[in-house]
Order: C-alpha cells, then sequence, then structure tokens
C-alpha cells in the first residue's frame, strides 16, 4: 500500500524536491536551542518560556503548520537544567503531538560558571497520526484508514559547550521511536529516522551598541539531502536583533539512492526579534522561496514569542540573550 500525503503527491507532481527530514523546521531556533538540543535546557540560568508557530509554505494546500511550547530553567545552582516542551505538526494528512520532558547536567569550566559544558536527555511520548479522508490515493479501491494513530515513547541526546564569546552543540533525536517498525495497519505512518544536528556560533562586540552574531546549523536523517543553514543577525542597543539566513542542501557523503536531478536551493529568510520590555522578547521570520517552490509558494510565517523572568540575573554580555 503507497501512503500518499495530499503535499507530498503535489510536490511529485510538480516535479519539486523539498527537504525531506520528518522534524519540525523552525527558522528562528537560533534565539533558543532547546527545539534542537536538549543540553540547552537552563542556557538561560533563568526561568524561561517561549513559543513558536510557523506556517510553511503558504498558498499550498497541506503545507505544515508547527506550533511549539516551551519552559525551561536551572536547580542545583545553575549545575541542572531541566525542561519541558510540547509541539503540534502537521502536514496534510499527517499529524504529530508530542511532549518531552529534558534534564541537562551543565559542568562548569570556569570560576564564575560564564563557561560550561551540559550533556542533555530528553525522554518523551510521540503520538503520530495519519487522516485518510484527506488523501487521494492512485487506487480508488485502497482501503485507507479514516483515522490512525499511535503512540510511541522517545529519547533524545545532545552535548552543548558555551562561554562568553561561543557557542557549539550536537545532538541526535528520534533514539527511541525509530527503532518501533510500521507494520500492519501503521505501515500508512511515514516511518520515522534518527535526526542529527550540528551547530556552533559566536558573538562578536562591533562596537558598545552593535554585536554580530554569526552561526551555522547543519542537519541530516540520513535518508533526504544534508540541510545546511547560515545564519548571521545584529543586535542594536540589546533591544532588536536584525538578520536573515540562507537554507540549502549539501552533499556531505555519498548518497546514491537519491534522485540525480535534486536542486538543493531551500530558503532565504529575514527575521527581526524585538524587546519591548526587558524580559520579554517578539519575533518574526519570513521564509522566501528560492529553490523549486518558488513558483507556488507565497513564503513562510514564522512568529514566537518568549519571556524570561528574573531577567536582571542575567549576564547581558554573553551569548546568554540568545
Amino acid at each position: 500500500m503507497k501512503r500518499i500525503l495530499l503535499i507530498a503527491g503535489l510536490l511529485t507532481s510538480l516535479g519539486l524536491t523539498v527537504n525531506a527530514q520528518q522534524d519540525a523546521q523552525y527558522s528562528q531556533y537560533m534565539f533558543n536551542g532547546i527545539y534542537i538540543n536538549p543540553a540547552y535546557a537552563g542556557y538561560k540560568e533563568a526561568l524561561n518560556l517561549h513559543a513558536f508557530y510557523r506556517n510553511q509554505w503558504t498558498g499550498i494546500a497541506g503545507a505544515p503548520k508547527s506550533f511549539s511550547l516551551a519552559v525551561d530553567a536551572i536547580a542545583n545552582d545553575g549545575n541542572v537544567g531541566l525542561a519541558l516542551q510540547v509541539s503540534s505538526d502537521k502536514l496534510g494528512a499527517q499529524d504529530n503531538l508530542s511532549a518531552y520532558a529534558s534534564y541537562a547536567y551543565r559542568i562548569r569550566l570556569n570560576a564564575d560558571g560564564s563557561s560550561r559544558l551540559a550533556i542533555g536527555l530528553s525522554a518523551g511520548i510521540l503520538q503520530s497520526g495519519i487522516n485518510g479522508a484527506t488523501l487521494n490515493p492512485n487506487d480508488p479501491e485502497t482501503d485507507m484508514p479514516a483515522g490512525l494513530h499511535r503512540l510511541t515513547p522517545d529519547a533524545r541526546a545532545g552535548i552543548f559547550f558555551a562561554n562568553d564569546k561561543y557557542f557549539a552543540g550536537f545532538s541526535v533525536d528520534n533514539l527511541v521511536v525509530q527503532a518501533f517498525k510500521n507494520t500492519g495497519r501503521f505501515t500508512w505512518l511515514p516511518q520515522t529516522k534518527l535526526h542529527y544536528y550540528l551547530t556552533a556560533g559566536m558573538l562578536l562586540p562591533i562596537n558598545e551598541d552593535i554585536q554580530l552574531k554569526p552561526s551555522f546549523l547543519l542537519k541530516d536523517d540520513r535518508g533526504g539531502p544534508t540541510s545546511l543553514d547560515l545564519n548571521a543577525f545584529l543586535l542594536f542597543k540589546d533591544i532588536v536583533w536584525v538578520g536573515g539566513s540562507y537554507r540549502t542542501g549539501v552533499k556531505m557523503y555519498d548518497k546514491s539512492y537519491l534522485q540525480k536531478n535534486l536542486m538543493y536551493r531551500n530558503a532565504a529568510v529575514a527575521a527581526v526579534e524585538v524587546f519591548p520590555l526587558p524580559n520579554l522578547r517578539v519575533g518574526y521570520a519570513y521564509d522566501f522561496s528560492v529553490g523549486p517552490l518558488q513558483s507556488y509558494s507565497g513564503g513562510s510565517h514564522e512568529i514566537s514569542v518568549g519571556f524570561t523572568f528574573n531577567k536582571q540575573n542575567i549576564r547581558m554580555a554573553t551569548p546568554r540573550v540568545f
């Protein structure tokens, strides 16, 4: 039986190539790394609440819509980070709900704790589902489920380093759920894969009022094309972040199983984050499709809101402003 999502069928009929990774994609992840790495928990060294909403590829029926809410804080004098994250992601007939609790052990590398190496682990549950009523099967006689859901445990792991100037991290998710093979009636559900994330960046003071933050994120699931995000943002007087990203596919190693005519260009991103209050941040990002989707998609819109408690205790001169 063929598992045919409405959007997948549309993109295939147009001869388009999109990022094959299954995890929800956000363009403002660099302002809260908990979405890609459990070791980020407690990084801001304060109780922090953050939410994303993303409407991707507007104008295409069945395009992804994602929402995520995360809260994290420190414990044990900052040596432990704790986080809770819930997410909802919908792509055509497919929908995913998840909840993860994260623990990070934060190792001090200097006397004041401004340089730390964190090791993190998340445990949670993932509900995957598909609604056959919204699918268009090639064979009208195919008995497609009107509503099918599966609940599975899952885990994530990561490592994260940060000091006053630099940060870097590596993480892997879907550690448990990828071991549950979709057999029987669950063959309609996409098979989950391991996802790998490698990120690094720095904070460069230009003058008293302006700081530059360049960074990158490399993503891979050993199935689709490897994806690379190149990011650059300017911070003006600790009030406004302005910048953007370029997202593209890269050839890191042999993936001969991929089709030969893949176009790796994906999107350019423009984003702004403002602090209307010292402990409140509001962000907006717009993705410009620069690859095959350019003629069909109205771009992607993403809104983020964050609130940090006890803001006065945060070292504002360090990457923790991220």
